[in-house]
């Protein structure tokens, strides 16, 4: 018979760490006092796009992601019409003073805009550094601790995916949730989007249930959650964990712990689509997440993949996007075309899955679909929104 410890054990290539940076780097920095900002020539002057990826760093998964952040900008830049891009690469090594160093260098070569870095807290010591030189930094995080200012996220966020799951939750009904989330700065990250959510939706958060982010610590909470879930009478569980950390653990641990997905409704703040191995688990049926438009995602995959003959890591839309963003605001023109005023415009941008807009807080809005996995496949069950209306969908 198989133990627990084995199966999930089994698992252990699951948990992976997370792209992102998670916290926030302190910087002393002096600066020669402010540059002028770029220069607009109307639609037939080139915009000069300076594009920061994690190349160089020795970590191959990150010189992929790299290389599709790149073809994915340049691909955008093909499809612009009517708008020349100059898009001149950067590597930063996966390291704020290498980044920060090629971001002064692309000012002194005439960039209008920085488009990336990946990490959270490379992409803050950038903006700190472009504050000076009057150039907004588009990065591909989603980590919204370093938002704001000059900084503008391209990822999609907890936040939003949050807001989206636990609207679509509570129009269904649901009302009391558990949160669920790992002891660890984006598990708290995470625990925070799914409660702030749930109480924007009407919904009451009427317990936590927090886990040690260790095999056998997520082992030992799923007698506690399933406890917790009977006292406090929920009806809902929002798991905050993705499929590269305990989601796959918890999805065969909790159903047999007698919390399974007929007993309360499961729902996700991260990708369930991502990874075709969740899908054939048990766990995760009739579990809801958001997600983009399924059309829209391969359409975008087909157009990437006969560009370049290869598919598009699933941060490549982000580099897409940015670009769509640059050019969209280049032939509109204007005094400062790719300031904080003309990106954060309330009507948004067509991206590559959809339409999203910037917010003056330096987050971001998508559109997003409602998906669900049943019988082993995913399906769309509330199809993501075409447009924005007012301050909100």
């Amino acid at each position: 018979m198989v133990s627990v410890f084995e199966r999930i054990g089994n698992a252990r290539q699951w948990v992976r760490g997370l792209l992102f940076g998670t916290g926030m780097l302190a910087l002393a920095a002096c600066e020669a006092g402010p540059l002028p900002g770029p220069t607009f020539g109307g639609a037939s002057s080139p915009v000069d796009v300076a594009l920061l990826v994690p190349s160089g760093s020795g970590v191959g998964e990150l010189d992929q992601i790299a290389r599709s952040l790149e073809n994915a900008a340049r691909l955008a830049a093909a499809d612009l019409n009517g708008v020349d891009v100059n898009l001149t690469v950067y590597s930063t090594r996966r390291d704020s003073a290498t980044a920060v160093a090629a971001a002064r260098q692309a000012v002194a070569e005439g960039a209008d805009v920085i488009l990336g870095p990946l990490d959270g807290d490379v992409a803050a010591a950038v903006g700190l550094a472009m504050r000076g030189a009057n150039r907004s930094v588009l990065t591909f995080s989603n980590n919204t601790a370093i938002a704001g200012g000059n900084v503008y996220l391209l990822g999609q966020t907890f936040a939003d995916s949050a807001q989206r799951v636990a609207r679509y939750a509570s129009s269904q009904g649901k009302s009391r949730v558990l949160v669920v989330h790992a002891q660890t700065v984006a598990g708290e990250a995470g625990r925070a989007a799914a409660t702030g959510a749930a109480q924007a939706a009407g919904m009451s958060v009427v317990a936590t249930a927090p886990y040690e982010n260790t095999l056998p610590g997520i082992a030992a909470a799923t007698g506690r959650i399933r406890s917790t879930a009977t006292t406090s009478g929920a009806d809902t569980l929002f798991l905050t964990s993705t499929s590269a950390g305990a989601l796959p653990i918890l999805a065969e641990l909790l159903p047999e712990a007698g919390l399974g997905p007929d007993s309360l409704q499961y729902i996700g703040l991260g990708r369930w689509d991502l990874d075709p191995r969740l899908t054939s688990m048990s766990g995760v049926q009739g579990g809801w997440f958001a997600m983009p438009d399924r059309a829209r995602q391969a359409a975008f995959a087909s157009r990437y993949s006969s560009a370049t003959g290869s598919n598009p890591h699933p941060l490549a839309f982000t580099a897409y996007d940015g670009i769509a963003i640059i050019g969209a605001l280049w032939a509109q023109g204007g005094a400062n075309p790719l300031g904080g005023q003309a990106l954060t415009r309330q009507s948004g941008f067509q991206g590559s899955l959809g339409p999203v807009r910037l917010r003056v807080n330096g987050t971001n809005e998508r559109s997003l679909a409602i998906g669900s996995i049943q019988g082993g496949q995913v399906v769309t069950i509330d199809a993501a929104p075409q447009g924005f209306g007012g301050t909100g969908f």
